[in-house]
């Protein structure tokens, strides 16, 4: 189901890190979010070398870091929060440019600020290098809840189909005269909205009534039977392992 759709973050590349199984590169990333989150703060260099880390697997997967650092603008919210907690911190202050601000709201933008950059770099190279029927099949073959699997393929495989319904609702209301950008549409635009969730709700009554037709069990089929080879694995760790050694020398400098 789906297997035709692929996602825009999706870079096809023929690099050795496109040909990992999925599997491997979703513990890979889970365990490599897992080592910056562990990080102390204050251990710049540390944060330096994850940044390094993640370049080079850029640079064997092919993936231009422009690509990368534009897609990483979805963090624009979390950045706000960074810069308004030194503003905002209490305790200790210091000077920067002739403002006050708190040296603990430093630390704690700072720590906000890396950690969620370099998460959100980690999941744009997952994403860079694995299609989304590759991601399902990495699920499968690590065992997550079935419910899981299910609701993530049929979330994927009918997101496209809903988008193209409010595209087709947007053009007829305008067509009828609606202009979304003044303020006394806003009824027009919810109940639309609405009515988009009216028909979204309708159409899963109807697919889930053809695939209890079809034989539908509540658990998505494998797949695919394969697994992933010990040298694979090996190839694959090799990121988290570095990642590990990073943070274990940070904490033995703190």
């Amino acid at each position: 189901m789906g297997a035709g759709h692929s996602h825009p973050l999706f870079l096809d590349r023929p690099s050795p890190v496109h040909r990992l199984p999925p599997e491997v590169k979703l513990v890979a990333a889970f365990l490599g979010v897992l080592c910056v989150v562990a990080t102390p703060p204050g251990q710049f260099a540390v944060f330096g070398g994850y940044l390094v880390l993640l370049a080079s697997v850029w640079a064997v997967a092919r993936i231009p870091p422009g690509w990368i650092l534009r897609r990483s603008l979805i963090e624009a919210p979390f950045v706000v929060l960074a810069v308004l907690l030194p503003l905002v911190g209490e305790g200790e202050r210091t000077e920067v440019l002739g403002m006050s601000l708190s040296v603990p709201g430093l630390l704690a933008g700072w720590n906000i600020l890396v950690k969620g950059t370099l998460g959100v770099l980690t999941s744009l190279t997952l994403a860079a290098t694995t299609p989304l029927r590759e991601l399902l099949v990495g699920m499968q073959r690590l065992h997550a809840p079935a419910m899981v699997t299910t609701i993530t393929t049929l979330m994927l495989r009918y997101v496209d189909v809903i988008a193209g319904e409010a595209r087709r609702m947007r053009v007829a209301r305008i067509a009828r005269g609606h202009d979304p950008r003044f303020l006394w549409q806003a009824g027009a635009t919810a109940r639309g909205i609405g009515a988009l969730f009216l028909r979204s709700y309708e159409r899963g009554e109807r697919v889930h009534l053809a695939m209890l037709s079809r034989g539908w069990t509540g658990a998505m089929p494998v797949l695919t039977a394969g697994r992933a080879t010990a040298a694979q694995w090996s190839a694959g760790l090799a990121f988290p392992a570095v990642a590990l050694g990073l943070l274990l020398s940070g904490w033995s400098i703190g």
